[in-house]
């Protein structure tokens, strides 16, 4: 899958029309099992070599931080490098202009894993307490059913706070038991809960993992045991939306005491 951003002369920030372009690319992709992404940026034959490595890595850097702020994996890019300049191959006058604005550029690659994965199972509804105090293994993966967030926000209602409280206390005494904090959101369009109305940006998802993350730390469980990230909506549980503002916990080792 590919996409190109064009910019303005001599600019590396998107403009307005080719950052929805943009936007709207990512929003076809962010369902799909992503092997690798490829961003590579470009100018057009004005200027001077240096001056054009730099300007094209800068295009791609720009292009590299909306994938960031829109919770793309950036263990997946794996190439963001300014290609420098296109040189002009037609001699036709009339066309220079348009050729020199098609060459400022970045052309983005998108390579999906291939077979694709099969989905996941969705968690079985049980006690989130009951299924840490008992026997887990590496891979279990335990929905915390009972913590809602606000639409639009990494913040957890008052009633929620009380549950963590016993999960942080659990997880407290656990300590041969590492884990990640996996954080979802329940919808892109509509309500559009995957942009943090308090930041703007549209990394809600990562925000509530490291809600939870921070809280627990407070709470006692030590920073080395644990890690968080964003899943986007990319596992609905074909429920209520409000159900899908949630995060879960994947048991990533447990070492023998």
């Amino acid at each position: 899958m590919k996409h190109e951003v064009y910019f303005e002369t001599d600019q590396h920030d998107i403009p307005e029309t080719e950052h929805s372009r943009l936007l709207l690319f990512l929003s076809t992709i962010e369902d799909i099992d992503i092997e690798k992404v490829t961003i590579y940026g470009f100018t057009d034959d004005r200027g001077s070599d240096n001056y054009n490595l730099v300007l094209s890595q800068n295009r791609a850097d720009a292009i590299k931080e909306v994938f960031s702020n829109n919770e793309f994996d950036e263990s997946k890019m794996t190439n963001v490098d300014g290609k420098g300049k296109i040189l002009v191959n037609i001699i036709r006058e009339d066309d220079l202009n348009k050729i020199r604005g098609l060459n400022r550029k970045v052309e983005i690659i998108v390579t999906p894993v291939y077979p694709p994965k099969e989905k996941e199972e969705k968690p079985e509804k049980n006690n989130p307490e009951d299924l840490l105090k008992g026997d887990l293994k590496e891979g279990d993966k335990i929905l915390l059913d009972n913590l809602l967030f606000r639409t639009g926000y990494s913040y957890l209602t008052k009633d929620s706070k009380k549950v963590l409280d016993k999960i942080a206390e659990i997880l407290a005494e656990r300590t041969n038991i590492y884990f990640t904090i996996e954080g979802h959101v329940c919808c892109t369009q509509g309500n559009r809960d995957a942009v943090d109305r308090k930041t703007k940006k549209r990394n809600l998802s990562v925000a509530r993992a490291k809600y939870i993350y921070d809280y627990l730390a407070d709470k006692g469980v030590k920073h080395y045991r644990m890690k968080y990230v964003g899943m986007r909506r990319k596992a609905p549980l074909g429920g209520e939306p409000e159900l899908d503002r949630r995060v879960e916990i994947l048991v990533t080792r447990i070492y023998d005491k």
